[in-house]
């Protein structure tokens, strides 16, 4: 059933990851998806991926901290498609700093991209989808934020954390106009993040996760579409765990 059909959905961060596993599973359910990107080759291949499966898919080259892109993005897809269902605020970086050596243009580099770059995003997208009456925000966080970090860097825990505060605050402002904003902690996922992940941690962090796996972005995707889908109209301002149990409140 094409649950999402006739509906465009913006991913950034979308060429690989648990950005492309929320990209393919929209399109799958009928929705036209914006593989949105800083690589701008990873989200070309990807979108040309999709399409051969008879996906509605379009890429564009977009650096979220860039206010030019951001306007570009909004403005290129209202353009192409005359409207804006979803958004998918998922890009993001990973940096491996401990403490001590964290600098000020590193912690501001990672939370212009983790945090900054998803209020302005959504920024962006809200004035379509309130004269629309209707929306959907998605906000990837992290289990980080609900943990302190068990292997990720301090910067890196306080954007993800940042992002549920985001989560909460916007959707009381835009809830009058039909839209919804969720967010999403997944654990630990197998994406490219994870090779930073020694033998040793690897098996240390499986160990902590009851259903004895690592996630995937499929586990993820999952949970994205339910939030983009009807069945949770009247789901807004909350976090979605997806983590395999491996922290439950």
């Amino acid at each position: 059933m094409a649950i999402l059909s006739g509906q465009v959905a913006i991913i950034t961060g979308a060429a690989r990851g648990i950005g492309a596993g929320i990209a393919e599973l929209l399109a799958q359910h009928g929705a036209t998806v914006l593989i949105s990107d800083a690589n701008a080759e990873g989200a070309a291949i990807f979108a040309a991926q999709l399409q051969a499966q008879g996906y509605s898919a379009v890429a564009q080259r977009t650096d979220v901290t860039s206010a030019a892109d951001r306007h570009a993005l909004v403005a290129n897809t209202l353009t192409q498609f005359g409207r804006i269902d979803i958004l998918v605020n998922n890009a993001g970086v990973l940096a491996p700093v401990t403490l001590d050596e964290m600098t000020e243009t590193e912690w501001d580099r990672l939370m212009g991209i983790n945090l900054k770059a998803a209020f302005f995003c959504a920024q962006a997208v809200v004035p379509t989808m309130r004269a629309a009456q209707r929306g959907r925000i998605i906000n990837i966080a992290s289990m980080s934020a609900r943990t302190g970090g068990l292997a990720s860097p301090m910067h890196y825990v306080t954007a993800k954390t940042g992002m549920l505060g985001l989560t909460r605050g916007l959707a009381r402002l835009v809830a009058p106009f039909g839209i919804t904003v969720n967010s999403i902690c997944p654990g630990f996922i197998e994406t490219d993040m994870a090779t930073v992940w020694t033998p040793e941690t690897r098996e240390r962090l499986v160990a902590t996760i009851p259903l004895g796996r690592f996630g995937t972005s499929h586990d993820v995707a999952g949970a994205a579409f339910f939030l983009c889908s009807p069945y949770a109209d009247y789901v807004t301002g909350i976090t979605l765990d997806v983590n395999g149990g491996s922290h439950i409140q």
